[in-house]
């Protein structure tokens, strides 16, 4: 496809603007949330978004699938939803066979839309397709189309009949990118284009094939020996009753984040920095990531709920 990876990353990097300038036209703003959404994809992970309803993440998932020429599904989550309803089932057909019919995690880009209004039955027949890019159902081996990505949505004020994901299903997701309220310029924005006639015809940016290639070329970029070690000594930071413990770290957290968080840096940095037209991260990089990378796989303890601190506050006291 390309002479050298070199060539291919130059390349990456304008693909990356011309997708930002796409999505652009139908998102106002949020220019972060959807660098993030890109990251992931391009680091095969998956992404999950909260935010109060009518942040547009919806419409955002819908519109990244679009530019990016993708099978997209949405699976509204429900405390009545099966397993079945998500993976698929197998069915009895006119000549008495077994036949199965594909559920609609069988898409590239699937939405899991608040997730949490579902009891963990159902949450784990997503882990296995999240972690292995497969369903088994009747003892037999279904695979996933590849690319394939889990952006699941979560409310973070209504908690009513909600069932929290495990720390397994949450260690999964790559990102935990928190959604906030436009500005006031972006909100006149927004108002604008959805209250006034109004056609946008969104161009296919990039094929599943490209985005295959372009996740393989991440993986190949080269990374200094000392940002590798920043991104699993911050990693290593966030656990507690270790030699060399910061006193905030002791004090304010139950439990830290595990290697999936190092490798997760690695990749995210390594992608940061080709979106920026480097060849090979740096330590800013591991910054630009660490947050929502690190954020859902902390916990504080009840010290630090009792005076008020968030679990942001205290990485960011690490970086």
């Amino acid at each position: 496809m390309y002479n050298s990876d070199v060539e291919a990353l130059d390349a990456f990097a304008a693909k990356y603007k011309e997708l930002k300038k796409e999505v652009a036209k139908i998102i106002v703003g949020q220019d972060e949330v959807v660098k993030n959404i890109l990251i992931s994809v391009f680091c095969d992970g998956h992404s999950l978004l909260i935010g109060v309803p009518g942040l547009a993440k919806t419409l955002m998932v819908h519109t990244i699938a679009d530019v990016l020429d993708l099978s997209f599904s949405r699976i509204q989550f429900t405390p009545d939803l099966m397993p079945s309803d998500i993976i698929g089932s197998e069915i009895l057909d006119e000549n008495r066979k077994f036949h199965f019919n594909r559920g609609p995690v069988f898409s590239n880009i699937v939405l899991a839309d608040e997730i949490n209004r579902t009891p963990p039955k159902t949450q784990s027949a997503l882990l296995e397709a999240m972690q292995e890019r497969s369903v088994t159902i009747a003892g037999k081996k279904h695979k996933l189309d590849l690319p394939f990505f889990v952006l699941a949505t979560q409310n973070p004020i209504e908690q009513e009949g909600t069932y929290p994901l495990p720390e397994a299903q949450l260690d999964r997701f790559m990102f935990s990118i928190n959604l906030d309220y436009p500005s006031y310029e972006e909100e006149i924005n927004v108002v604008k284009n959805t209250t006034a006639p109004r056609n946008v015809e969104l161009g296919k940016k990039m094929a599943a094939t490209e985005i295959l290639y372009f996740q393989q070329l991440i993986r190949r970029i080269p990374i200094a020996d000392n940002v590798l070690e920043y991104a699993v000594k911050l990693v290593a930071s966030t656990r507690p009753a270790r030699t060399g413990s910061l006193a905030s770290v002791n004090n304010y957290i139950s439990w830290g984040a595990g290697p999936r968080a190092s490798q997760y840096l690695v990749l995210g940095a390594k992608c940061h920095a080709a979106i920026n037209g480097k060849y090979s991260p740096d330590i800013e990089d591991v910054k630009a990531v660490a947050l929502p990378i690190m954020r859902h796989r902390v916990f504080k303890n009840y010290k630090a709920e009792a005076e008020g601190l968030t679990v942001d506050s205290l990485i960011a006291g690490l970086l």
